[in-house]
């Protein structure tokens, strides 16, 4: 079992992200030591570091929410868990992740031509650089 401070620690994310994320529901709340403490087991920490790395994606917490609705799919299945039963989750799941990646390709388009840009113009000035130095001798 382990404090929310090492949880933390072991995710990156802070304990006042992981109460908030028990407050809306993304999260389910944990055991409780006598004196309220919460306490987390090893698979809560998997959990919790899925939802970090959904969040390093850049996807919503309503995103996160909906991708998380019937928590980690993945396992049950690898329990034996019907696949069929979870297939309208996982096309759920693949609809918010193409939209995420149509929308990451968009920005990579526009960072690409930011930085073409950027060049030309530290080209452009480069080059000017040089012919006032020939033009000042």
């Amino acid at each position: 079992m382990l404090t929310i401070s090492q949880v933390s620690e072991k995710t990156g994310l802070t304990p006042y992200t992981i109460r908030y994320y028990e407050k809306i529901g993304v999260l389910h709340e944990p055991q409780r030591k006598n004196g309220g403490a919460r306490v987390y087991q090893e698979s809560e920490v998997s959990y919790i570091q899925c939802l970090n790395n959904l969040k390093k994606l850049g996807l919503s917490l309503e995103e996160i929410t909906e991708f998380t609705r019937e928590g980690c799919v993945m396992d049950k299945i690898q329990q034996g868990e019907n696949l069929s039963k979870y297939t309208p989750t996982l096309k759920n799941r693949i609809e918010i992740l193409e939209k995420h990646l149509m929308e990451l390709e968009a920005k990579r388009q526009e960072i690409d031509y930011n930085i073409s840009l950027a060049e030309e113009k530290l080209a452009l000035y480069q080059e000017l650089t040089k012919e006032d130095k020939v033009n000042t001798r």
